[in-house]
């Protein structure tokens, strides 16, 4: 997980979870237990839909190199450090 998608998380997840949670209410599902349902979906999905937007704006970013990807030591970042 690099920085870019632990950023990611707060936007990428309020997305998610206030859309499914949306959706669940619109089809006149009004229980907690849908409601919950949805926003624990949601909140499950965050990780790997932040994941995936960092890779795809990393992808999309013609000064990205991706090669420094593999020489990372540790899961969590060093803030000093300069992104992977």
């Amino acid at each position: 997980m690099d920085r870019l998608s632990i950023f990611l998380t707060l936007i990428v997840g309020s997305m998610v979870t206030g859309g499914l949670v949306t959706v669940i209410l619109s089809l006149g599902w009004y229980s907690w237990s849908a409601i919950g349902g949805a926003a624990a979906l949601g909140i499950v999905l965050t990780w790997p839909l932040s994941y995936l937007v960092s890779r795809r704006i990393k992808m999309w970013d013609p000064r990205w190199d991706a090669t420094k990807v593999g020489k990372v030591k540790d899961v969590i970042p060093d803030p000093a450090a300069p992104e992977v």
